[in-house]
């Protein structure tokens, strides 16, 4: 082996070492903010008692059913921290995150892909880098896993190192940092073994890596997205989200019925669904009688889906309390207060299709192999193609791994997710109108045949006096054969 060679092989397990160390940064600090909810929580009923023992008298005693809303908000928080903690003790981190970050060493990088989740589930392989976690298996009806880029619908708040792209995007008002502080009564342990629930039930931490330190110095912007987890699995798992799944999933659901409408069981048609969130729409269309396959590129994401696609054994089995992290715009208390029971249906008692997978990783990435050139019969985007650096190459391998006569099913607004990231130099983003959305579609062989507006909104409280609409784009395009391609570009130079 000439020196050349060395020095390359050398620098390659460099970079290696280099891309482990990001990923096992990020996963520490996803970790960290899930950790730090109830402490980072705990914080703003202090400051909303803080607030509250500031009026005067007269005025305390016109609200003297505060100090018992702040009891009620406790217990609510600690029912969250319960279900977040149960999440973290199954999740199977798919590199060793307890590693010294400064001394990592791989004498095989090459060996280095590993599985996200455990033999009988649907798994994320993972190799150790910051970019990328590739793919996929089969679902063998005991479980099934999920992971959306789009975790809120909101530009997200640029961070200022290499795990920007890593965590997803979610929005903050501030990035302050936390300081530590005392638990009360009322709210569980979360730095410790265990951590109980409002009722009492404990949880033993079974995992080594759940050290209560990974939870220090976690940025709000972090907390956030955690609270966006929240949301969302009202969104995909819970009864009160039926609502936004019957205006955006429906209608995807009801084209894919009616485009396919003979399908085989034995070679039934294949199904990308790329921002796959927490899993729903993607079971949802296995379901139908597809070969799904669900895309995700956010950890958030991707270790929630994972504990309720894999882990859930029972209807309602969890209660989490969606709406307490705001008192703007509620009608009531109780309604700001109320439980919500997850899941609305037991994922791997669907009734899925042989062959639904999920595939964890950027879907750039992931999509641009050669492999996946003509790989499916139809794409399906929901709430997704808004999260692109560059729309444009978005469409460009929508195109490509789309089998000649397949079909791209999009619904969605254009709320560009990088549309305000000042100071970000390295950082670019393609915001084009609808309008040009569907040029560039048509210039990568896409043929247009339906298109309407359907107005829908996206993990909204249904119960607040606020709530944003979208009128999201929801069409179908047909991918035009390649010769019908060569044609239209001979007459259209």
């Amino acid at each position: 082996m000439s020196r050349m060679e060395d020095m390359e092989n050398e620098e390659e397990h460099h970079r290696l070492k280099h891309e482990e160390a990001l990923e096992i940064k990020s996963l520490r600090r996803i970790i960290g903010a899930y950790l730090n909810y109830p402490e980072a929580s705990e914080e703003d009923i202090i400051r909303y008692e803080r607030s509250f023992r500031r009026l005067p008298p007269t005025h305390k005693a016109l609200l003297s059913d505060y100090p018992l809303k702040f009891q009620r908000l406790r217990r609510s928080i600690a029912t969250n921290s319960y279900f977040i903690f149960n999440m973290l003790q199954a999740f199977e981190p798919p590199i060793d995150i307890s590693k010294d970050i400064d001394m990592i060493e791989d004498p095989h990088p090459e060996d280095s892909s590993k599985e996200l989740f455990s033999e009988g589930k649907i798994a994320y392989l993972g190799e150790p880098t910051s970019r990328r976690m590739m793919c996929c298996s089969e679902f063998d009806q005991h479980g099934c896993d999920g992971g959306n880029n789009n975790q809120c619908r909101s530009p997200a708040i640029p961070h200022t190192n290499e795990e920007a792209d890593i965590e997803g995007n979610c929005p903050s008002n501030t990035g302050r940092h936390l300081s530590s502080l005392k638990h009360t009564e009322e709210k569980d342990k979360c730095g410790g073994s265990a951590m109980a629930d409002s009722n009492g039930n404990v949880s033993s931490s079974q995992q080594e890596w759940l050290d209560p330190s990974i939870q220090s110095n976690v940025p709000l912007v972090d907390v956030d997205k955690v609270r966006c987890i929240i949301r969302n699995i009202v969104r995909d798992w819970a009864a009160e989200g039926q609502k936004e799944r019957d205006q955006c999933y429906k209608p995807i659901l009801e084209e894919l019925d009616a485009l396919f409408p003979n399908r085989s069981k034995e070679r039934p048609p294949a199904c990308l669904v790329p921002g796959a969130g927490l899993g729903r729409l993607a079971l949802e269309i296995s379901c139908l009688g597809f070969i799904s396959q669900g895309n995700e590129f956010s950890y958030y994401m991707m270790i929630c889906s994972s504990f309720i696609l894999n882990h859930t054994q029972t209807v309602g089995e969890w209660t989490i309390y969606p709406w307490i992290h705001s008192n703007c715009n509620s009608l009531s208390d109780s309604d700001q207060l109320r439980p919500v029971s997850i899941p609305d249906i037991h994922p791997a008692s669907a009734g899925i299709t042989d062959g639904f997978s999920m595939c964890g990783g950027d879907f750039v990435e992931v999509y641009s192999d050669p492999s996946q050139v003509g790989a499916w019969d139809t794409v399906v985007t929901c709430f997704f193609i808004d999260t692109a650096h560059n729309i444009v190459e978005y469409i460009e391998i929508i195109s490509k791994v789309l089998k000649d006569g397949g079909v791209w099913i999009n619904l969605g607004p254009l709320l560009y997710h990088f549309a305000d990231m000042y100071g970000q130099e390295d950082d670019m983003s393609i915001e084009l109108s609808l309008e040009d959305v569907k040029r560039v579609a048509l210039h990568y062989g896409f043929e247009l045949e339906k298109e309407r507006t359907i107005e829908t909104t996206y993990t909204t409280n249904p119960r607040s006096m606020m709530q944003n609409r979208y009128f999201a784009a929801f069409w179908t395009m047909r991918k035009k054969p390649a010769s019908a391609q060569q044609e239209a570009m001979k007459i259209d130079p």
